[in-house]
């Protein structure tokens, strides 16, 4: 397996490697001078993962080069397709995990992992170098929460099943449940950033809100 660099910001850099028959995408923040890494969606395959935090560690500088420290696991919901990897690479590294409050029983009981860290949205989150912000984006699942970077734009929103290119994610036909996700992407993700934030799904490819933005009319017309 073999890690994509998709982004090299002033202090950080961000991977990203495609995993399982189901084509999750993980996503990997190295701090660049602290060595310090925050994985999002542990989804499966633990030895693509260590290479993943390998391929990060090298992109860190001075005395950190090479030095894997990953310290947290983000989780934007509980699916299963998005945790298989998820108990293993925190036992195996210490890492936390976060995850939405609402989806934290889910991961428990599928999992056996007690979130050390869970979310409502509005929180910020990090690690030496590199910080979050959660975004509670309800529907999907009732806990998924997005990721948005903090440190200036083009922003970065890591957003799970949530939001993809050409449409919000899947709410299985319930109605509600989908007025909810569109409403919150809408005013959570649309409202706020710029055209030039960059999504990054929970699988293919990324998108940005610009690119997106129009299709919004169309995506409440059709109902998913």
């Amino acid at each position: 397996m073999t890690s994509e660099l998709v982004q090299h910001r002033p202090n950080y850099t961000v991977r990203r490697a495609f995993v399982s028959e189901m084509n999750n995408a993980v996503y990997l923040l190295t701090a660049t001078s602290s060595g310090e890494q925050i994985l999002i969606d542990a989804a499966d395959d633990l030895e693509a993962l260590r290479g993943l935090v390998a391929d990060g560690a090298a992109d860190a500088s001075g005395r950190e080069q090479g030095a894997a420290r990953l310290r947290l696991i983000l989780t934007t919901h509980a699916h299963w397709d998005h945790t298989r990897a998820t108990a293993a690479l925190a036992a195996e590294t210490g890492a936390r995990v976060a995850i939405g409050r609402d989806d934290a029983a889910q991961l428990t009981d599928e999992r056996g992992i007690t979130a050390g860290v869970t979310l409502s949205g509005g929180e910020l989150v990090g690690v030496d170098g590199v910080e979050l912000e959660a975004i509670a984006l309800r529907g999907h699942t009732p806990g998924s929460t997005a990721f948005a970077t903090t440190d200036g734009d083009p922003v970065l929103l890591f957003t799970g099943d949530s939001l993809f290119p050409g449409g919000v994610g899947n709410t299985w036909g319930d109605a509600a449940r989908f007025t909810q996700l569109l409403s919150d992407v809408s005013e959570r993700l649309f409202d706020r950033f710029g055209d030039d934030a960059v999504v990054y799904p929970g699988h293919g490819a990324a998108t940005t809100i610009g690119t997106e933005r129009s299709a919004l009319p169309e995506w409440r017309e059709r109902g998913w």
